[in-house]
């Protein structure tokens, strides 16, 4: 693939997302934040990201398993969190889904919905933790995730603010290894966790670098071909990127309202 359409990590990225998170939570008259540490790379990165912010003392870090995950991922994520010298809580959630199975039957549940479920639980928990101390819930998106429709609706793309919502997925590889974060975050292959085996590309069909550079073909307003051409790649093979943007739209915007009086929100009246 040529080199023209390859995401780059801007030298200010850093500063930028720092004074984004104080001011954020300034504005907000928050104390500090909230996020759920998986062990991925994406909240790795976050959570040491806020602390450089704020400081340690206004940075909450959940682990949030259930059954599947195993105790030296456990293990590995409260170590990391002590090292940054934040507050820390695990809390499993696997009774909390077995009380959602018993009320709604698993009969016609297939594995997204269930996957979707426990992303929705982890977030409420954040949100509940969240109230209680005047945070903010900080979420660890990043743009390739937004783009792609590749998050919970309400799930894990229910949160106060997205700091490296603006970085691609081989972005956040590159400030994660400027940064020195733990090899094992940086080596470990990009998973949701929502069922055992997932993995991210397995479940896309493409790999991130693949799709951050035709999704900075679509930054730059490209045509399908044109990026195709540029990648040395099939169109097809483009569209399976650009049909995921498309068909996931709804997923980054607020629900819509049907227009009935002089001023709309969302439509006409903007905050």
């Amino acid at each position: 693939m040529t080199s023209a359409l390859i995401p780059r990590l801007p030298p200010h990225a850093r500063a930028v997302i720092s004074v984004f998170i104080r001011e954020t939570v300034a504005m907000a008259g928050a104390k500090g934040v909230v996020l759920g540490l998986s062990g991925g790379i994406d909240s790795a990165l976050v959570a040491r990201l806020a602390v450089e912010a704020l400081g340690p003392g206004h940075v909450m870090g959940f682990s949030l398993p259930d059954a599947q995950v195993p105790r030296a991922l456990r293990e590995e994520i409260s170590g990391y969190a002590s090292n940054l010298g934040i507050a820390f809580r695990e809390i499993n959630i696997a009774p909390i889904e077995e009380a959602f199975t018993a009320a709604m039957g698993d009969g016609a549940r297939d594995m997204v919905s269930r996957g979707n479920t426990k992303a929705r639980i982890r977030m409420t928990l954040l949100y509940e933790a969240a109230h209680g101390a005047n945070h903010l819930v900080v979420g660890t998106g990043n743009k390739s995730e937004l783009l792609l429709g590749y998050f919970t609706k309400y799930g894990d793309g229910g949160v106060d603010l997205l700091p490296i919502g603006d970085l691609y997925k081989t972005s956040v590889f590159e400030l994660a290894k400027e940064l020195d974060l733990p090899e094992e975050i940086r080596k470990r292959a990009p998973t949701a966790g929502l069922w055992e085996g997932q993995t991210d590309e397995k479940e896309l069909g493409f790999t991130y670098e693949f799709a951050d550079r035709v999704l900075v073909g679509l930054e730059r307003l490209l045509r399908a071909d044109e990026i195709a051409e540029r990648l040395n790649v099939s169109v097809p093979e483009v569209e399976a990127v650009t049909r995921r943007v498309e068909t996931f739209r709804h997923k980054r915007r607020p629900p819509p309202i049907a227009k009935v009086g002089n001023r709309t929100i969302g439509v006409d009246w903007r905050d």
